[in-house]
This record gives C-alpha cells, sequence and structure tokens, in this order.
C-alpha cells in the first residue's frame, strides 16, 4: 500500500516520469495548425491586395463604361510598331505597371507553400488522394479564387507541384486563374458580344477540367513523392521564418531575370506576332492559326485580351479568327512556360502549350458557328 501510495508501483512511475510520447504527437498538431495558418494569413492578404480589393472597384467601372482602355499591343495607334528596342523597352515597363502587385502576390503565395504549409494539407487541400479527377476539379475551383495571370501563377503552380501535388491538379490550377478568372469574364460580358464569353466559358472549362488529365498522363514515372518526414511540421518558427525568406529569394533570382528578357522579346517583336488588323482580315483561315501561335506564346496582363480583341474587332478582324484569342492569350505564355520547367517534364510543357494553340482553333470555330 505504501510503495502504491507514493508511487514506486508501475502506475506510479508512469506519473512521476511520464513517457514523452505525446510531444513529437503534440508538435506535429501544432506546426499543422500553425503552418496552415500562416499560409492561408498570407495568401489572403496578398490576394486582398493584388486582387480582390483592385477587381471590386474596377468591375463597376467596366460596367458603366463599358471598355477596359486602349489595347497593350498598339495603344492608341492602328498597328502594332515594328520590332525595335524601344518597343521591347516601351512594352515591358507598361507590361510590369500592370502586373507587379500580382507578381509579387504570386511569389509570396508560393514561398509561403513551400516554408509553412504542412504536405499533407497541401495534398488534402488538392484532394491529391482521391483520384485525378477529383484532385483536377479541386485544382481549377481553387485556382477561380486567385485570379492571376499566368506568369504570377506559374510560381504557385511550380511550387504546389514540387511538394506532391499532381500534374493534373498542379496544371487545373495554373491554367484555370487566368482561363476561368471570374473578374476577367465579368470584364468580358460587359464589353464585347456574348459569344466570346460563351467562347471562353467552353473551352476553358475543356481546357482546366479535361486537357489536363489528357495532358498529364505525359508525365506518368515523374511524380514527386510525399515527404514522410517534414520540416514544416516539425521545425521551429524560427526555421520557418528562414525558409521562408529562402524560398522568396530563390523564387526571384531564379525566375524574374528570365521572365524579364522574355517579356521584352515579346514586346520587342510583338508587331510580327500581330500584324496590321487590315492584313489578318483578309487572311481567313491562316489569320486563325496565326492568332492561336502567337496569343499562345505572347504575354498580357490579366484581362489586356479583351482590349485587344475588341480594338481587332473595330478594325474589320473577323469573329473567326478572334475566337482565337478568347482562351489563348490569357491562358498560356512563353514566360510562364519558362517558369514553370523546374516542376513539369519538358514533354508536359510542350504538349500543354499545344492543347492550349488547339483549343484556340476550337475557339475559332465555335465563334464562327455562333456568329
Amino acid at each position: 500500500m505504501k510503495d502504491t501510495a507514493i508511487g514506486i508501483g508501475p502506475q506510479g512511475n508512469d506519473r512521476l516520469n511520464p513517457k514523452p510520447v505525446a510531444e513529437p504527437a503534440r508538435g506535429r498538431r501544432r506546426g499543422l495548425l500553425l503552418g496552415t495558418l500562416a499560409t492561408a494569413g498570407i495568401a489572403i492578404a496578398a490576394l486582398a491586395w493584388a486582387k480582390w480589393y483592385p477587381y471590386a472597384l474596377k468591375i463597376p467601372a467596366v460596367a458603366d463604361s463599358h471598355s477596359l482602355g486602349s489595347s497593350v499591343l498598339s495603344g492608341k495607334a492602328g498597328a502594332p510598331p515594328s520590332p525595335s528596342w524601344n518597343a521591347a523597352v516601351e512594352y515591358a515597363l507598361a507590361y510590369a505597371a500592370s502586373i507587379w502587385q500580382a507578381l509579387v502576390a504570386g511569389l509570396l503565395v508560393a514561398a509561403a507553400v513551400e516554408a509553412f504549409l504542412p504536405a499533407r494539407r497541401l495534398l488534402a487541400l488538392f484532394q491529391a488522394r482521391r483520384g485525378l479527377l477529383a484532385g483536377t476539379a479541386c485544382g481549377g475551383l481553387l485556382s477561380m479564387a486567385s485570379m492571376m495571370c499566368t506568369c504570377c501563377a506559374a510560381p504557385v503552380a511550380l511550387n504546389v507541384r514540387r511538394r506532391g501535388v499532381p500534374v493534373s491538379s498542379a496544371l487545373a490550377y495554373w491554367l484555370g486563374n487566368p482561363g476561368l478568372n471570374p473578374a476577367a469574364l465579368a470584364f468580358m460580358a460587359f464589353v464585347l458580344p456574348w459569344q466570346f464569353v460563351a467562347v471562353r466559358v467552353g473551352t476553358g472549362v475543356i481546357l482546366v477540367f479535361g486537357v489536363t488529365l489528357l495532358v498529364s498522363r505525359l508525365a506518368k514515372g515523374s511524380s514527386v513523392a510525399d515527404p514522410q518526414d517534414d520540416p514544416v511540421e516539425t521545425g521551429t518558427a524560427a526555421g520557418a521564418v528562414r525558409r521562408f525568406a529562402k524560398a522568396l529569394m530563390r523564387l526571384a533570382t531564379r525566375l524574374l531575370p528570365e521572365y524579364a528578357v522574355v517579356v521584352m522579346l515579346l514586346g520587342g517583336f510583338r508587331g510580327w506576332l500581330f500584324p496590321g488588323a487590315g492584313a489578318l482580315a483578309s487572311w481567313g483561315v491562316p489569320a486563325a492559326v496565326l492568332l492561336a501561335v502567337a496569343g499562345t506564346l505572347f504575354v498580357i496582363p490579366t484581362a489586356a485580351e479583351i482590349p485587344i480583341i475588341g480594338a481587332l474587332m473595330a478594325a474589320g478582324v473577323g469573329m473567326g479568327p478572334l475566337g482565337a484569342l478568347v482562351l489563348t492569350l490569357p491562358a498560356l505564355s512563353l514566360p510562364s512556360m519558362l517558369m514553370v520547367r523546374g516542376a513539369f517534364p519538358g514533354r508536359v510543357i510542350v504538349a500543354t502549350g499545344f492543347a492550349v494553340m488547339g483549343m484556340g482553333l476550337v475557339g475559332a470555330l465555335a465563334m464562327t458557328a455562333l456568329t
């Protein structure tokens, strides 16, 4: 009795010297919670600053004016400028002024996903363990909340793929940001005829929720393993902050210089990629093919495809060729394809590019049928 009272027996030993078995479990739960909250906080703050609040102000203004300004290709001129250094610098500066907030937001979210968000929470967010259909659907639906252009969404797609999200889910998120952007669809409805909205929604849904599944089949054998010992769950808060700073610095130094150079090149040669509207108006089917290719490669700010299409339509270019730009211009670009090449196999990126071109031609046919 005495031994039991002072805790010498087996139960007493447990009470006096509790086994530290629960500590790692509590630490992991704490890491899951804090990492998830940190990532959510950064994402909400960054997107509210760069996207949600500006769109909330802009949508009523566009609804009243039925205009999004002039075309980024030519400004107030009748055609894009001839290739030159000035044309390259002018376009790069105008483009940077339009997208810098969204690009900062994309880099912050991408770094937070790497440094703060536990891998199993990320995989659960994308429903990665429920099969390709569920994962692809989640990727596409999540993209509609962030509403970034293809280049600003690329760092996030890059890092979610590196953390283990399946190819189809990461592709759906990447392409869904520009392709199914609710604000861009609202702008389009206020500025362009309804046929453009119908073609954008139809081709965008097929691309984001269908084509990505087909393209992802090319990535068999290249999936990223689910980490067994995730430092996000077991590390310290100071370590997480250091990882965030390193991830942000690495993304910026790895992506931004190349990004700037390619944007300048495309901007400098936009006069060749998009010939004068008079020539396009007389080319017929070849014009649709050219615009599908040029739209896939060229880089624009969010919703800039709308004034581009409006200017070409006013200049006499047919609805069919313009249908090729409805999805291709926002959905993809050469800079964004280069940005994600570290996480997706080259054959997947190339196939995605051709798929977007193909959907552009589908858009041209659909536009011709609707008008």
